[in-house]
């Protein structure tokens, strides 16, 4: 029979003894982190008397979010965004470091495998693809930033096609034809894997990218005390192995 872990036991006793009253509590969080969150979010839900709702968006769609005075309670985005709501007195003081999600290599299941063992090899294999597929969002633009710093930009552009979010790309790649490569969340390709997608890898060490997430909850929210609960229960002994299990590294 497995067990519960004893300091979860102890949380959920905590939260039972202080008489918790039930809450519905409203994340807006990147979407990079999905399947680690959903995961702690349903640990959290059966621990606790509390439910949570979960709207995704990309980083950039996240401060249109909070721009239009949001009826959240916790945010989850990369340190930058962050800063820039503390800074504007949206949040709370809790944090809580989710973890980060490195950039990977997708391409439809049967399709060959480009060759990415070393930034050299990346660059070739992108200048030989039919096409290329990324987001818009974090790991886009970081994407763009590194095919730039490759020298290969101006002759790739012009066969590269861009999604607001992760999901479209790999969706498109699935459904997509001839040498085709996507890149994404580490996290999102595999959401994927097994359904018409393959991770190929992680990009090689040396141009790897990691995006860093962050909890916190609103200054605004109306669930003061089960936001707190929740952000630090993200970043506990029960949270933080969900994450882990899900690609979201320390």
């Amino acid at each position: 029979m497995k067990r519960t872990p004893f300091l979860a036991q102890v949380l959920a006793c905590a939260l039972v003894s202080t008489g918790a009253q039930a809450a519905e509590l409203q994340v807006l969080s990147a979407g990079a982190i999905e399947p680690g969150l959903k995961a702690a979010v349903a640990a959290f839900e059966k621990q606790t008397p509390h439910t949570v709702k979960i709207t995704f968006n990309t980083a950039p769609e996240l401060k249109k979010r909070m721009d239009s005075n949001p009826e959240f309670d916790v945010v989850i985005a990369p340190p930058a965004v962050i800063g820039e709501f503390a800074a504007a007195s949206k949040l709370a003081e809790t944090r809580a470091n989710v973890g980060r999600v490195g950039m990977g290599v997708a391409v439809r299941e049967g399709a060959q495998a480009p060759d990415i063992a070393s930034a050299d090899a990346l660059k070739r294999s992108v200048l030989a693809a039919d096409s290329l597929v990324f987001n818009r969002a974090s790991t886009g633009l970081y994407l763009e930033g590194l095919l730039k710093k490759l020298d290969v930009y101006a002759q790739v552009e012009g066969k590269t096609t861009r999604y607001p979010d992760g999901a479209s790309v790999m969706e498109h790649v699935i459904k997509g034809k001839g040498n085709e490569i996507g890149f994404g969340a580490l996290t999102e390709i595999l959401l994927y894997q097994g359904k018409g997608l393959k991770l190929v890898g992680p990009v090689p060490a040396e141009v790897q990218n990691y995006t860093a997430y962050t909890a916190a909850p609103l200054a605004s929210g109306k669930q003061q005390e089960a936001a707190q609960q929740f952000v630090s229960f993200l970043a506990g002994p029960v949270g933080k192995p969900l994450f882990v299990a899900a690609g979201v590294t320390d």
